[in-house]
């Protein structure tokens, strides 16, 4: 019996993948499989360690040559070629120190050739700061704080925790977005501390914290809480306000059951954890509180008028606890004058966009003029009032539909458009007192103004031009500057462990029948070790997969995987993408109806190169090219 392979999100699966024809030419050339830096940045005369990891996916040895190429001004401590010879299916990793005399902000590319030949390429861009003096102070520099005349707010997004490394696979195709702080786990209490500082010293006033509900009807459970618990705990926290933004998006799982569970579960829980909070943000003695999508309240509880009766009651609440209501804002990235009709009917105050939909990959400027579009034709519309938003970027977490990005000095004339959007604004309330950042730190979709290395302080520091008084001329640190850190140890040793599991995955092994199958490539069984982290590739090709958030449980015929959010994922492979006829077979079983974007098999979004998936839409089996 087949059996099945699930990349996806669903469920729960029995085993195989069966695709043909062949794996095609054994001169398969060489993979560059990993190329970044040990490290975000330095500066200038200190070390800086390159990494990287080159595979022989063929099935006869390779000789060949590792050679980096850096740019005018870096010296190469350890020599830049390095010789190697990989049997089939070998990986090695190597590393070179690189040291820089002068400030730059460069590619470092690595070939890996044969003779003349290039056989692979890759490239990575580094940052050397202006050189500073290491110093040992007994903790991070208390902030130096500076005012402004609005409350400048950033949307943070909260998925970097340290039992979540796979989060950051997107940056190790983009690593120009390494953070300061290197692929950091926010629960760190010092992590909170650099990102208050920095924040602070720069204009930023509050963060609005995505805030994940996991399940509805009764006590409140959440994910990815664990930023707001560390800022908590900063040292610095009375630097900066916080507040929440709630993705009620996932339906039957982030939203309310009913109004009962909004006022006795859901309220009680923000109340106690958040609003009482001396940290969180309250404006005219009101907590501020966003929501993203309030449309979806009208199905929870029952109808707009429910919905405008709950909000009622919330600030009912609100004023019972000793606050003078309750301010409540609504996302919505549009212009459908019928949707702000419907906000108004809910009883929202405000209506704000988390970011700004602009299409068809626009230059910097064209991008400055769709938001202002965006934000002018808000404010001329007029049905509810917005508190205006402002984007860094966008690329979408597999760089897909519009990629676009405003370098800082076109982000810093969007920022004094916005401001004097906002300036001019006739509403009393928030309209005329906030503006919003889009977004402090959402790597994977493609828009940060977080320090990272493409940029290092320049979007901060236009932030701080615009809104503050205080002088330009000022010194930013980063935790190596004062022997701090680094921040990033879970997701090193999960890059690691990675790397053994693909050594594990490349074992050569035949299920029943496969030596004498014609044309097949993959397959596999999930009948590994209950505890495995692999499940291996039966057609003999070594296309192991690594498991993540998924489990082994006893199926029709040996093992079944139970997906939880996760799968089994085979590590980039050409073999597996074709152009001629192939098949797929797979055994799965849901109990779940009407999923939509759920893909049981998926080779889409590879670099370019073509795909296909299979899964289910609006809940019918769907086959895409």
């Amino acid at each position: 019996m087949h059996k099945m392979i699930i990349i996806g999100f669903l469920l729960l699966l029995f085993t195989t993948l069966v695709v043909l024809p062949s794996l095609g030419d054994t001169r398969t050339p060489p993979r560059i499989v990993e190329f970044l830096g040990d490290q975000p940045m330095t500066r200038v005369g200190r070390p800086f360690v390159m990494l990287a990891c080159i595979a022989n996916p063929a099935d006869v040895p390779i000789s060949v040559v590792a050679r980096l190429v850096v740019p005018e001004g870096v010296q190469v401590e350890d020599g830049t070629e390095r010789p190697l010879t990989l049997q089939p299916s070998e990986e090695t990793t190597l590393r070179w120190t690189l040291v820089a005399s002068k400030p730059l902000y460069e590619d470092v590319v690595l070939e890996v050739a044969e003779g003349a030949a290039i056989l692979a390429a890759g490239r990575v861009p580094v940052r050397f700061l202006p050189a500073l003096e290491v110093t040992s102070p007994p903790y991070i520099p208390e902030p130096q704080p500076v005012t402004t005349k609005l409350l400048v707010g950033a949307h943070n997004c909260p998925l970097w925790e340290a039992g979540r490394p796979e989060m950051w696979s997107q940056l190790v195709k983009h690593t120009e977005r390494t953070p300061a702080m290197g692929f950091y786990a926010q629960e760190n209490p010092e992590v909170a501390d650099w990102e208050t500082k920095w924040a602070a010293e720069h204009g930023v006033d509050f963060f609005i914290y995505c805030w994940y509900r996991t399940s509805q009807g009764g006590p409140v459970t959440q994910q990815f809480g664990s930023a707001i618990e560390a800022l908590k705990q900063s040292r610095f926290k009375a630097n900066l306000h916080y507040t929440i933004m709630w993705e009620n998006q996932s339906r039957g799982v982030a939203g309310v059951a009913d109004e009962a569970d909004l006022m006795n579960n859901l309220l009680p829980f923000w109340m106690d954890n958040y609003f009482k909070d001396p940290g969180y943000l309250v404006v005219d003695n009101k907590p501020v509180l966003f929501i993203y999508r309030p449309e979806f309240l009208v199905d929870d509880l029952g109808g707009e008028e429910q919905v405008r009766t709950a909000f009622d009651k919330m600030r009912q609440a609100c004023r019972d606890a000793g606050f003078d209501g309750l301010w409540l804002l609504g996302e919505y990235r549009g212009l459908d004058t019928a949707h702000f009709d419907l906000m108004k009917r809910l009883g929202l105050d405000y209506t704000f966009a988390y970011c700004w939909p602009i299409g068809y990959s626009p230059s910097p400027q064209q991008a400055i003029d769709a938001q202002m579009d965006f934000i002018q034709t808000t404010e001329k519309i007029n049905i509810l009032p917005q508190v205006v938003t402002v984007s860094q970027a966008w690329s979408g977490w597999r760089d897909e539909w519009s990629i676009w990005k405003l370098p800082p000095t076109e982000f810093e004339t969007l920022l004094r458009q916005a401001k004097s959007v906002v300036e001019a604004s006739p509403d009393e309330g928030l309209g005329s007192k906030l503006l919003l950042l889009d977004n402090w730190n959402e790597w994977g979709e493609g828009h940060y103004i977080l320090p990272y290395t493409e940029h290092g302080f320049g979007y901060l520091d236009a932030v701080r031009k615009v809104f503050s008084d205080a002088p330009e001329p000022h010194t930013d640190l980063i935790p190596e500057d004062v022997g701090m850190g680094p921040y990033d140890t879970a997701y090193r040793t999960w890059l690691a462990e990675q790397r053994e599991l693909r050594q594990i995955t490349h074992q050569q092994v035949f299920g029943p029948g496969a030596k004498e199958a014609d044309g097949l490539v993959g397959w596999w069984r999930f009948d590994e070790e209950v505890t495995g982290k692999v499940a291996l590739d039966n057609a003999g090709n070594g296309l192991g997969a690594m498991l993540r958030e998924a489990t082994r449980v006893p199926g029709l015929v040996g093992s079944a995987l139970v997906c939880n959010g996760g799968g089994a994922f085979v590590p980039g492979q050409s073999g597996l993408n074709t152009t001629v006829g192939f098949t797929i077979e797979c055994w799965v079983k849901t109990d779940l109806a009407d999923q939509t974007d759920k893909w049981i098999v998926n080779r889409m979004y590879n670099s370019g190169e073509s795909g296909f998936r299979l899964g289910l839409a609006q809940g019918n089996l769907t086959f895409a090219v």
